[in-house]
């Protein structure tokens, strides 16, 4: 084994020869620190440390300076001319408190550790090294969630450091099955993704398939968990998401508690969960902190889903085709409201949308501080504007207006973006053919739902195909104790969950 480290060893036994090969592949980064040593010891020992500067700690880096200059004193260390291991395996023993050290023998391991915020310790005479673990740079640490906000339960969100984040999930599973693997993807940026899952819970199938998955992926890059969950995912051409996302630690523990696998990518505070259903984004934390018969508010989640979906369609049909369907005097009072107004109320339901959809971007993407200010009286200045000037009737401002607050009501925002998309559609097929239009486009949403999967699982499960056992947490969430199995469409291997009733 040792010849064949020598073997394949790249390093040059002149530690100047190392040191400036180090600074011409990294193209003299001025953020690369080199610095040279001479050990009292043994005048001819030179040892050089390398370090990229923000991405180390450093007060690990003069712990590390510490103990090669005062340890040496006491150590003592044979020069030999010849590349031999024996001595660094003595200095890695003797002279290296720190904790953390691997031997290194070739210039690509060299690199990835100083660009990730290792230490690099080479010495003159030497075709091997070391490196320490001295990884700290700057974060914005745990602070609270500022998208799946609750009023009961953890204010904690997850951050851009992946150690941070894994330890937010340990903190609340306690327990020796719950594995991490990691793996780096991303040709230039190498980017550390993990998984985690609980063993004994999780389908072994989903693990491989996962595994699988992410040993397919190759890219330059890696910079967000969108670009992880965008070339896993089942299906590319659906308007709707096949994997959960999240930034909350505690959804992503009860996720992994019911057989799921997490997906945790360093540099941003979304992680992934896998495999994921459509019900599964109607649910919020909040529903399992309070009392279960608060789970009817989950109800107005699919109440608001339809209306969002079908609500500016079905007043275009109507207004349109089916003016027989509203009452003689709610019919007479819109269509005193639209008398004067020159275009078709397809035209005005569409003019809205636009206007909002534009108002809620120019919200987002403004200043915080004046952000929300200006999409609140743009829209309300806007809307008054428009009825006023008799381009629309206020009947479609209310209809619109109600659209655009239900679509706000679902606890994970990844699913208002396609209920956002199919809206212009349903409206199109709504003023060619009315209430026909409708049904067709609701009876062809429904087949493409009902042929999607994640990772496996039917995107619909358990309403399609349909579980009985599996209700207790769908349209309605009984109380905890009631709850002695995981869900069945997942398939775990453990599926008991609750051993004791209550009491």
């Amino acid at each position: 084994m040792m010849d064949t480290k020598k073997q394949s060893a790249l390093f040059h036994c002149s530690l100047e020869e190392n040191l400036e090969k180090v600074k011409k592949e990294l193209g003299n980064s001025t953020d690369l620190v080199t610095r040279q040593v001479r050990l009292k010891a043994v005048d001819q020992i030179v040892v050089g440390i390398l370090y990229t500067e923000g991405l180390v700690d450093k007060n690990m880096i003069s712990s590390l300076m510490e103990s090669l200059m005062l340890h040496a004193k006491k150590a003592h260390i044979p020069a030999e001319a010849e590349c031999e291991e024996r001595s660094l395996i003595l200095m890695k023993d003797f002279l290296l408190t720190i904790g953390g050290v691997e031997e290194v023998y070739d210039f690509d391991h060299l690199y990835d550790a100083i660009l990730t915020g290792d230490t690099v310790i080479l010495v003159d005479g030497y075709s091997n090294g070391f490196i320490a673990n001295t990884k700290q740079w700057e974060d914005r640490g745990v602070q609270e969630t500022s998208v799946q906000t609750v009023v009961r339960g953890s204010r904690e969100a997850f951050s851009e450091n992946l150690r941070t984040n894994t330890a937010l999930v340990r903190r609340r599973i306690n327990n020796r099955n719950l594995w991490l693997e990691t793996v780096q993807i991303g040709d230039m940026t190498q980017t550390k993704v993990a998984m985690m899952y609980i063993k004994g819970v999780v389908q072994e199938s989903v693990v491989a398939e996962v595994k699988e998955r992410l040993g397919k992926i190759e890219i330059d890059g890696i910079l967000e968990s969108g670009n992880i969950e965008e070339m896993i995912q089942d299906h590319t051409f659906t308007p709707f998401p096949t994997i959960y996302n999240t930034e909350r630690p505690d959804s992503v523990a009860a996720g992994l508690l019911e057989g799921r696998v997490a997906i945790l990518v360093d540099g941003t505070p979304i992680v992934l969960l896998v495999p994921a259903v459509f019900v599964q984004f109607f649910q919020s934390p909040e529903d399992y902190y309070m009392r279960a018969d608060f789970g009817i508010l989950r109800i107005l989640r699919f109440i608001s889903f339809f209306i969002a979906l079908l609500g500016p369609s079905i007043y275009v049909a109507i207004t349109t085709f089916h003016q027989e369907m509203l009452q003689t005097n709610l019919l007479m009072s819109i269509a005193a409201q639209r008398e004067g107004v020159p275009f078709p109320a397809a035209v005005e339901a569409l003019l809205m949308e636009f206007t909002f959809e534009m108002l809620r971007e120019a919200g987002v993407r403004m200043p915080r501080a004046v952000g929300s200010a200006i999409s609140i009286v743009g829209a309300l200045v806007l809307g008054e504007a428009a009825v006023q000037a008799g381009l629309v009737s206020p009947a479609t401002v209310i209809v619109v207006s109600i659209t655009a607050i239900t679509s706000f009501v679902f606890p994970s925002f990844s699913m208002s973006i396609p209920i956002r998309l199919l809206r212009f559609g349903l409206i199109a097929l709504a003023a060619s053919f009315g209430f026909i239009g409708i049904f067709v486009g609701m009876i062809a949403l429904c087949i493409h739902l009902c042929t999607l999967r994640s990772f496996g699982v039917p995107y619909m499960a358990p309403l399609a195909p349909v579980n009985l056992a599996d209700q207790k947490d769908t349209l309605l969430r009984i109380p905890i104790w009631m709850m002695h199995t995981r869900p069945h469409f997942l398939r775990q291997k453990n599926s008991v969950r609750e051993r004791k009733s209550k009491i």
